[in-house]
């Protein structure tokens, strides 16, 4: 691991629940605790919008190689691409709930204890750097928190939460397929008046080819990747009603991208400083500071026809980016079961992208340098109450104020210097206001009913507005003149638990205006405007707003639990996602959203025989288009998994996860001329766990 070390924050405690289409069968005393919704710790029984809450223990269970692999047991929890963060290009890594309008820039907020994971240049997510043996559990809502958390949040929110540090310990690690290798260690130690935990990991994998069998050549590899990453965090008292809590990350990953040319490389140094307290039995308040530096490199090529050669297209040798935020949350109960929530979050991002591009007799002769800066600022209150003894109504509200500035583009001949263009953007600002008002009606205990509905806004990341980019012979145009995008939502939704049998249904629909989209224009050979020159095969796009998009479906789940060892559950999600209104690209009417199954579903079950556990899991992805022109198709997807489990003496664990134990064939990608890429084949790890 190469680069200073120094640290991340990641705390903010919250009680995690179960009742999800994932959770293990277990005996539960009390209603689960969520944080996500609110900011603040409340009942998931009083949460009005579709809310899934993993446990710790289904987290490591999860038969996957990956966390974000995991979240895919739920439908409607997608990353841009069907591959997921174990081959997947970081850029790739946004994730898309209920099909909102998916992009590598996620439309979706990623938290991991209240800081966004969100990259602060592409908005994409980063899922290597997040503990997977010492999460506490994870929180997705669906839909719903935007009041609450602001930019991003269109399609909910997804957020990560890490167990509290009691003293102790845990270390696991595994051995499988192609190589891969990790072991993660976690150690939390009481240190004179405060509690020291460190967490670190090393994983390696030779990885597999990403190109289909029957398109492969001799430029096609496999698809590597490693990362190592150290956190550590210090908690102490401070006086008799605060905690204060110092935390840091450094991370560091290489990835092979499927050819010897294509790679890219990220890094992160990661810090905040938190102190919660509680100076009234009615009050309770949170602050929070955090600084995020990170660095990314990538390069891409275009390849023969035959893949017999490839040539570089670009080399992205460096996307210096920051992050600097903060927050106040406070929270105050009332008398008549009623509670209030309120604050304000401060963020500033920056970045841009260095890189070398249009190859030529052996060498790159131009040379791009692209960015700027956003800042956000918010504010905040959500209020719920008790209208009767089975009503329950939240209300919320979110006045945000954005602001862009030096906003560049500039171009140069690396052979003489000479400026080739000098572009520099005019500052822009904006006021959005994001309300949600949710009711949640439960007229007897197997009953539970709710209505919610939100608006919800993203500003277009950097990485959009500025930097165009090349993926093989596809040439996409960046836009400095993007529109925010606003969405629109609403839900309903009902949950009937009878003995051992749970069922659930929702209802949603989700309005996206001024979407941004890659929409093409252009099809190769020849000069174009706006995109300039494109091969044969290829297609120029551009990042272009579309007028209005339409998302809208069906949720249903159910859960049986015939005894305490045995368990099964399916779930079922419907997506329409289409293209209302498109003026610029009016082909597009009526189209539907590039990746984005029609139908998707999960079936899983979990069996236990003393000391042994099994949980097997099939999942299936209906067809979806590659491109927004619905000519690219990738085909219906059937993927088994399987866990098993093995408990050894007190704490210790061995276990096994068996990814598509058939060796289904999983289409990911499908260009033009008819390349196909394909995700994880079969995939065996075993390991062992212990606790202590």
């Amino acid at each position: 691991m190469k680069g200073p070390m120094r640290i991340p924050l990641l705390l903010l405690p919250a009680g995690l629940g179960l009742l999800t289409p994932l959770l293990r069968a277990q005996t539960v005393a009390l209603d689960p605790v969520t944080v996500t919704a609110a900011r603040t710790p409340q009942a998931a029984a009083q949460v009005p919008f579709s809310l899934v809450t993993l446990d710790a223990r289904t987290l490591r269970g999860a038969p996957s190689a990956t966390l974000d692999g995991a979240l895919r047991g739920v439908p409607g929890f997608s990353l841009f691409r069907r591959s997921d963060s174990l081959t997947a290009n970081p850029t790739a890594q946004g994730v898309s709930l209920r099909g909102l309008g998916p992009s590598g820039a996620s439309r979706t907020l990623v938290l991991l204890d209240g800081v966004p994971l969100n990259d602060p240049f592409g908005g994409w997510v980063s899922w290597s750097k997040v503990p997977r043996e010492t999460l506490a559990g994870a929180e997705i809502v669906r839909g719903g928190g935007a009041s609450a958390w602001g930019n991003a949040a269109l399609g909910g929110v997804v957020q990560l939460l890490t167990t509290p540090a009691t003293p102790g310990g845990r270390l696991a690690a595994t051995y499988g397929d192609f190589s891969t290798h990790s072991v993660e260690l976690a150690v939390t130690q009481a240190v004179g008046p405060g509690t020291l935990h460190l967490v670190g990991r090393d994983f390696a994998t030779d990885g597999f080819r990403l190109v289909a069998p029957e398109d492969r050549g001799p430029v096609d590899i496999a698809a590597w990747s490693k990362h190592r990453w150290l956190s550590a965090r210090w908690i102490q008292p401070v006086g008799a009603h605060a905690t204060l809590t110092v935390a840091g990350r450094t991370f560091r990953e290489k990835r092979g991208n499927g050819t010897a040319y294509q790679r890219n490389a990220s890094a992160e140094d990661f810090g905040s400083v938190m102190l919660t307290a509680q100076p009234r039995q009615d009050f309770s308040w949170t602050a929070l500071a955090y600084a995020q530096d990170l660095s990314f490199r990538s390069t891409f090529s275009s390849v023969s026809a035959g893949r017999t050669a490839e040539t570089p297209a670009s080399d992205q040798f460096a996307v210096p980016a920051s992050a600097l935020g903060a927050a106040w949350t406070g929270t105050w109960t009332h008398p008549g079961d009623a509670r209030t929530s309120a604050g304000l979050d401060l963020r500033r991002v920056r970045g841009e992208t260095q890189e070398n591009f249009a190859f030529s007799n052996s060498t790159f002769t131009r040379q791009r340098l692209a960015g700027g800066a956003q800042e956000f600022a918010g504010l905040f209150a959500l209020h719920e109450r008790a209208l009767a003894s089975d009503w329950r109504l939240t209300i919320g509200a979110r006045l945000d104020r954005w602001r862009e500035s030096d906003g560049h583009r500039r171009e140069t001949d690396r052979a003489n210097a000479a400026v080739l263009r000098d572009d520099h953007y005019t500052d822009r600002d904006g006021l959005e206001f994001s309300p949600s008002a949710g009711l949640v009606w439960t007229p007897t205990k197997r009953w539970r009913l709710r209505a919610a509905a939100q608006q919800a806004f993203r500003r277009p990341t950097l990485n959009e507005l500025y930097r165009p980019f090349r993926v093989g012979n596809v040439i996409t145009e960046a836009n400095a003149g993007l529109a925010t995008e606003r969405a629109t939502g609403a839900e309903l939704g009902a949950d009937y638990r009878r003995g051992p049998l749970t069922l659930g249904a929702a209802v949603f629909w989700q309005e996206l205006r001024d979407a941004v989209g890659n929409v093409t224009l252009f099809r190769g050979p020849g000069t174009f405007p706006i995109v300039g020159f494109v091969p044969d095969g290829g297609t120029g796009r551009q990042r272009l707003n579309l007028d209005r998009l339409r998302v809208r479906g069906v949720e249903l789940t159910v859960r049986w639990e015939p005894a305490a060892t045995l368990s099964f559950h399916a779930a079922y999600l419907h997506s329409d996602a289409t293209v209302r209104r498109s003026a610029l690209a009016p082909a597009l009417l009526g189209r539907r959203l590039a990746q984005v199954p029609r139908h998707s579903a999960v079936f899983g079950a979990e069996w236990r025989a003393g000391r042994l556990s099994l949980t097997p899991r099939v999942r299936v992805i209906g067809r979806q288009f590659e491109d927004d022109e619905n000519e690219l198709i990738l085909g219906t997807a059937v993927v088994a998994d399987l866990g098993a489990n093995y408990t050894v003496g007190p704490g210790g664990e061995l276990f096994l996860t068996i990814e598509n134990l058939g060796d289904a064939r999983l289409e990911t990608g499908r260009s033009a001329d008819g390349l196909v890429n394909t995700g994880t084949p079969r995939l065996a790890l075993a390991g062992f766990r212990h606790a202590w």
